[in-house]
């Protein structure tokens, strides 16, 4: 097949969503491969929206200060070649390289960190939330053009970790696109301003998102072989998934079923990388209203549940929480001799010292609407409770719905089924899960309240010395763990099915999901079809 017949071959299947897709295509040399995902773009404006394919997107097309990378996870400067903080973590200094560019050509200055930082707190979207309550935009300064420091209003020990979600983008790309004051909003949707490993070379919402390496890139390429670009295309069905996988019209896909991936890693000329992640399963407990708000009942439910079945619905593929933080979580401690197993006997202990020795009441679970693994967790959860007189109504509810009831103690759900990814390996991450400045966020529909563990919390926050952090970080383990406000469950491995010619996957567990890193990606030419 000619060059020019195979551009009209992935003409017409780009522009349908089709039953199969298209494989990697040869353009000007360069192998563009296809990424087959359930989840579409929303919005690729780094200041509003972040979700694990929005962030797949984003992070090829601009930069950061800092970047996470390996496993486990470390910092690794990037726009910033190095940072550095004032003993009481209230002033943090970044030195920026000095050769990066935009794509436009602009150089990458303290002027667009300045302009990037502000225009995300003033939107108070996407992850502003990580940095509202302790960087305002009068806290932003340039020292020079290529120093900024940032002035916090209180101590802030892991400003650092959240530094790599906050993207650097081009003030003057932006504010050329403005209109009626949006601060660019409307055009940043589906246009970028960066300065990533990749530029948008086409964008069908809903359809594809088509992005192409950018041979200039100021940091350069890990391989000479890399990828020359790749889309991102929207397959619904995961049965599809499979089939293009199979047959070669796809280069990547994720969110198979997991009977699918084990069945992809045995078919010839496919691999199925697999790491536990950091994305935790819980089923979170209200902790102030109804039956729940009983410890002895949340510590029965505890005792009672069948830890087992969360790795048979995973079919092996999970391994069991043995603490409230997940595992690569630094301060991470190993609770495996007091973490909750089903044991019938301390459940049936437990809902006596409550009250409750013969059960006689019931409780809900709501999950997400659609998502299998939650409605038989539901099941799971359904016949242990019985057990020990707890009759279980599984109510399945969209996800906005969920946000909502669990947003305030009196509608949050005596039990909600919630999946959770730290933002970064640091403890705060997950600490602050358990304090009651996260009321009104979906991870903290437990609405737990422990006076002590607020007061570690806001602590260790504040301190950069490290020994003594670890040890709160270790106390807040074991008495969030006491407390029970939710049945500590599993982390599910992560997997994903590439063609054995696309190599350099590297693994992050602090990316979301189904996010991959598509820099470090080249194809292995020996192993082309």
């Amino acid at each position: 097949m000619t060059l020019k017949r195979k551009l009209v071959f992935v003409i017409l299947f780009l522009t349908t969503i089709a039953a199969v897709g298209l494989g990697y295509e040869v353009v000007d040399g360069k192998i563009h491969i296809v990424y087959a995902a359930r989840q579409p773009v929303e919005n690729l404006d780094p200041s509003i929206h972040y979700d694990w394919s929005t962030r797949n997107l984003q992070q090829s097309v601009y930069d950061a200060l800092l970047k996470y990378v390996g496993d486990p996870p470390t910092l690794e400067p990037w726009l910033a070649e190095k940072w550095e903080g004032s003993p009481d973590a209230t002033v943090w200094t970044f030195h920026l390289v000095k050769n990066a560019r935009f794509h436009n050509g602009d150089p990458v200055t303290a002027e667009a960190v300045k302009f990037s930082f502000e225009r995300t707190l003033t939107l108070k979207q996407g992850p502003a939330w990580m940095l509202l309550d302790v960087l305002d935009p009068s806290g932003i300064e340039i020292v020079d053009d290529y120093t900024i420091r940032f002035h916090l209003n209180e101590p802030y020990a892991p400003f650092p970790s959240v530094v790599p979600w906050w993207y650097i983008m081009n003030p003057n790309e932006v504010m050329a696109h403005e209109v009626d004051g949006d601060y660019g909003q409307g055009w940043l949707q589906d246009h970028e301003a960066g300065s990533g490993p990749f530029v948008i070379k086409e964008w069908k919402h809903g359809e594809y998102y088509w992005l192409e390496a950018w041979d200039e890139y100021w940091k350069g390429w890990p391989n000479p072989d890399h990828i020359g670009g790749f889309i991102f295309k929207l397959v619904r069905e995961a049965a599809t998934q499979r089939m293009m996988i199979e047959s070669g019209e796809a280069d990547i896909v994720e969110g198979v079923t997991p009977r699918d991936f084990d069945e992809l890693a045995k078919t010839p000329g496919i691999y199925v990388p697999e790491y536990p992640g950091m994305t935790t399963f819980g089923i979170k407990m209200n902790t102030q209203k109804g039956m729940t708000a009983n410890p002895m009942i949340r510590k029965a439910i505890c005792y009672a549940f069948d830890y087992d079945a969360l790795i048979d619905i995973y079919e092996g593929h999970a391994v069991l929480e043995d603490s409230p933080f997940p595992m690569a979580t630094k301060g991470h401690v190993d609770l495996s001799q007091w973490i909750y197993r089903q044991d019938l006997a301390k459940a049936k202990e437990f809902m006596a010292r409550a009250g409750y020795p013969d059960g006689g009441f019931e409780l809900e679970y709501v999950y997400v609407a659609g998502l299998e693994e939650e409605r038989l967790i539901g099941l799971a959860l359904q016949s242990s409770l019985a057990q020990i007189g707890i009759k279980v109504n599984l109510v399945p509810l969209i996800w906005p719905q969920m946000v909502e009831r669990g947003s305030k103690p009196e509608t949050s759900p005596d039990m909600m089924a919630v999946f959770t990814t730290p933002i970064s390996n640091d403890p705060d991450a997950v600490a602050i899960q358990y304090h009651p400045m996260s009321a009104g966020r979906y991870y903290y529909s437990h609405w737990y309240s422990n006076p002590r563990v607020t007061y570690l919390v806001e602590q260790a926050r504040s301190i950069s010395d490290w020994d003594a952090r670890a040890k709160m970080y270790d106390e807040i383990q074991r008495i969030v763990l006491y407390d029970a406000p939710e049945v500590f469950g599993m982390l599910y491995n992560r997997r994903w099915a590439l063609r054995d010619y696309v190599q350099g996957f590297r693994f992050c567990p602090v990316r979301m999901t189904s996010e991959i890193d598509m820099y470090t990606l080249y194809i292995d030419k020996s192993k082309l079809p």
